[in-house]
């Protein structure tokens, strides 16, 4: 028995894969292409999309939207959970990684559900808003650039109708954020991540969560 969150060495690691995870086939193929690619560390965990995919299915998510897709794992996790009609829109500026999540979306029967947006997350978000989608997301996730995050936090919680859901990744930011030897003036990403997480905590906009899993995953739902 633990009072605090137990270590998770690889043994442990693999029972929990072993007897939690249900990844299909389809999403094993594309996180072993993306563990080809020399940027293979921005793929989430297997575990944190499966995780999230419960978020998104247990809120009875319809309208959900994505701040850095990356070859598509996340994107496929959570759009094959959402309602009938519903939609993911997804931003990011890279046409080379997205055209991996594109083949996965089309082969995975997503690609009527998947709306891809290739341009600074910022102008998207802010597009949405000047559409009047104020209020009518149900799920967000943001996984993109650390010095935008509180930007696009501040547009995603506008997005989200009241009890929607926005998921965080890379809060812990592989222990960065409490290593009192990076310093905020030499380490752009830390700072910003150290900076939104302090923000979180104190946030009465939302109620939140930070969950260790994957490299850290704060979830917060607007009241």
């Amino acid at each position: 028995m633990s009072n605090r969150t137990i270590q998770v060495d690889d043994r442990l690691y693999t029972y929990l894969l072993e007897n939690s995870l249900r990844e299909d086939a389809l999403l094993r193929r594309l996180r072993e292409e993306t563990a080809r690619n020399p940027m293979s560390m921005m793929q989430i965990s297997p575990e944190q999309g499966q995780f999230m995919a419960l978020l998104a299915e247990l809120i009875g998510a319809r309208n959900a939207i994505e701040v850095g897709t990356f070859t598509g794992y996340s994107a496929i996790s959570v759009a094959r959970v959402l309602r009938p009609g519903g939609k993911l829109i997804c931003c990011d500026i890279s046409d080379e990684f997205t055209s991996v999540a594109r083949r996965y979306w089309t082969e995975a029967g997503l690609a009527d559900r998947i709306e891809l947006r290739l341009a600074p997350a910022v102008e998207t978000l802010d597009e949405l808003l000047a559409g009047g989608r104020a209020g009518t997301v149900d799920f967000a996730f943001i996984d993109a650039d650390k010095e935008s995050y509180d930007a696009y936090y501040e547009r995603i919680l506008r997005l989200l109708r009241p009890g929607g859901l926005v998921t965080i990744d890379n809060v812990l930011w592989d222990g960065k954020v409490a290593d009192p030897r990076v310093k905020d003036a030499d380490d752009a990403d830390t700072a910003a991540i150290r900076k939104l997480n302090r923000k979180l905590a104190r946030d009465d906009r939302v109620t939140v969560s930070l969950v260790p899993i994957g490299d850290g995953l704060t979830l917060a739902r607007k009241r």
